[in-house]
């Protein structure tokens, strides 16, 4: 993938005159690679006009710029959305049919300058059907206290090229606003304050060049006495747009007259609120303590008072940066960055009642730090150094960090990640249940604790496999084995043949096909051994209706020369130990 150079941040942290000439020679050579579209694919055609755009992550890139067009570089869909480290977007209003689109997607930086990417393209393909209509209409249905002067909006409808909306106090009532056409918008603000207390009904059709949608319903809800909402405010510091905030900074904001309060979110993309999400403040500023560096955050502040919040408040942004990288290496024309990279893992099982439950960082670094997390999020640390001694399930926080001499200052470059601890312990077998099927058994194998096990049969050593269940293995005895994945301990059960589970078919079909037409005991394969002395069959009331011993055909399902029913029947047979096994088999014509 191709690319041209941006200049427009010329963000370069304090460094020499001759390694900044040289680093700006460099770039105009770097092998800095640009994502490929994923989906849709680059060429692609046919694609649905309300399709998510996603491309390839790029290593070492904090965030993506996005532009659509309908030519090459062209911005006339889309102008230069900055969407933080997200990989996909979705055009609000989707995009126009039958249409070649062109994507160009930049290269976001902190302390160089942006890389615009060659655009890719495809193409949309045409529409076949009317819209559908838009699911769902703020105010919401059925809202009350709403007020008088709010914003109306509505969902996207896929396909739709523009829509149609309709106001008034009922049902089919126009008298706010007459079907009026708002083009391919999502919102509306009408132009003068709605009447108080008043049920208000809202009908919006969406539409595309093949018709409207059909049966739209409207949506209503009911005003609040008269009011006055308060204006937007706008950031103080760090200013829209900013760049090298540090990580703890105060946030602040201008003082909105006749505010009482403010909701404040603050998200790593713009469709997130990750960070903070709708925290109401009483004040124009907060600490906030450690931002991750080298991020885009966006924050939206909505005033409000008693009559409500304020209406239609852009989204800001900002950049944190604090020397940790990305940089551009000019020897090896590739992005370096300072913080660790950690290959810990996402679990760790630890052994019920072992006091050698010590944990060691895997990644190479100048410090470590480990915490503990409680239901609220709140961290309390455990460890400073490279090991840690856990006995408690729960979340983590494992952390690996470089200290860094730069510029006459020492700081931290860290990375962390949260990881799941899980207790363990040797297994116990409850039971392992026995079937017989077609001269085989099958084995299904329950332990007192669910845990990560897995199971082998007849051999300690293996193989195993995580299944707990065993099909289609031969008549004899066996042993299974349970072992504790993580290594707490394994446990084995001798499973003896049972007589009773073997040699007794369930069912036969004395037809006069010759296949199964008697009921008799047939010796276990691997002994060939008749150990029966004597059958007893009787029917579902107890009366005894024959007497099978071996070495003959056995019962026909007659008695006295009549056939007797398609039914269940029951036996008693006496072992040569003089063993007493009972069962029940079925008759079947």
């Amino acid at each position: 993938m191709k690319k041209k150079w941006d200049y427009r941040i010329p963000q370069i942290l304090a460094a020499p005159i001759f390694f900044i000439v040289l680093l700006f020679a460099v770039f105009k050579t770097s092998a800095q690679e640009c994502p490929a579209l994923v989906s849709p694919a680059d060429g692609t055609t046919l694609v649905p006009v309300d399709a998510t755009i996603s491309w390839e992550a790029v290593t070492g890139v904090p965030g993506y710029i996005i532009s659509l067009g309908t030519t090459e570089g062209g911005n006339d869909i889309l102008n230069e959305r900055n969407v933080g480290s997200a990989t996909s977007f979705t055009p609000a209003t989707g995009l126009p049919e039958s249409t070649e689109i062109f994507i160009t997607i930049t290269l976001f930086f902190f302390n160089q300058p942006n890389i615009v990417c060659d655009s890719q393209r495809f193409t949309t393909a045409a529409l076949s059907e009317v819209p559908n209509c838009s699911t769902s209409i703020s105010p919401a249905n059925n809202a009350f206290e709403i007020n008088t002067a709010t914003n109306i909006s509505w969902n996207a409808a896929p396909s739709a090229t523009g829509y149609f909306i309709t106001i008034g106090t009922t049902q089919s009532g126009d008298e706010i606003l007459v079907r009026t056409d708002v083009a391919n918008t999502l919102s509306y603000n009408p132009t003068t304050e709605l009447p108080t207390e008043t049920d208000i009904y809202i009908t919006i059709i969406p539409y595309n060049r093949i018709g409207s949608a059909v049966n739209c319903s409207s949506s209503v809800f009911t005003t609040a006495a008269a009011a006055v909402l308060p204006i937007c405010t706008s950031m103080i510091s760090p200013f829209n747009g900013e760049t090298n905030v540090p990580l703890s900074p105060t946030l602040e904001w201008n003082a909105v007259p006749n505010a009482t309060g403010y909701r404040v979110s603050i998200g790593t993309s713009p469709f997130e609120k990750n960070i903070l999400e709708d925290a109401v403040f009483y004040r124009t500023s907060t600490l906030i303590i450690d931002f991750e560096p080298n991020r885009t955050f966006f924050i939206s502040i909505y005033p409000f008072n008693e009559a409500g919040e304020a209406i239609g408040c852009t989204q800001e942004t900002f950049s944190t940066l604090v020397g940790c990288g990305p940089y551009f290496d000019p020897l090896s024309g590739e992005l370096l960055v300072l913080n660790p990279v950690l290959t810990f893992p996402d679990t760790i099982t630890i052994c019920l009642n072992n006091e050698l439950d010590l944990i060691t960082a895997t990644d190479e670094a100048d410090g470590f730090r480990w915490y503990k997390l409680d239901d609220r999020g709140n961290e309390t640390l455990v460890s400073s150094s490279s090991e840690v001694m856990l006995d408690e399930e729960g979340l983590y926080i494992y952390e690996a960090y470089d200290i860094i001499e730069e510029s006459d200052r020492i700081f931290e470059c860290a990375s962390s990640k949260t990881f799941q601890v899980f207790i363990s312990e040797t297994p116990v077998i409850e039971n392992v249940a026995v079937k017989i099927s077609s001269n085989l058994l099958n084995y299904e194998i329950t332990t007192t604790t669910n845990g990560n096990f897995e199971y082998s049969l007849d051999n300690e050593y293996g193989p195993y496999q995580n299944s707990n269940r065993f099909t289609d293995i031969a008549l004899q005895n066996h042993i299974v084995y349970v072992r504790d994945k993580a290594g707490c301990g394994i446990t084995e059960r001798f499973v003896e043949l049972d007589l009773t589970m073997n040699g007794f078919p369930k069912f036969f079909t004395p037809n006069g096909d010759g296949i199964n037409d008697f009921w008799q005991f047939i010796p276990p394969v691997e002994t060939g051994e008749n150990n029966i002395s004597v059958i007893f069959i009787f029917d579902k009331f107890g009366a005894l209706l024959a007497q099978v011993v071996p070495n003959t055909n056995g019962w026909s399902g007659n008695v006295n020369g009549k056939a007797l029913p398609e039914s269940n029947y029951w036996f008693k047979a006496i072992a040569t130990n003089n063993k007493i096994i009972k069962g029940h088999f079925s008759l079947k014509r």
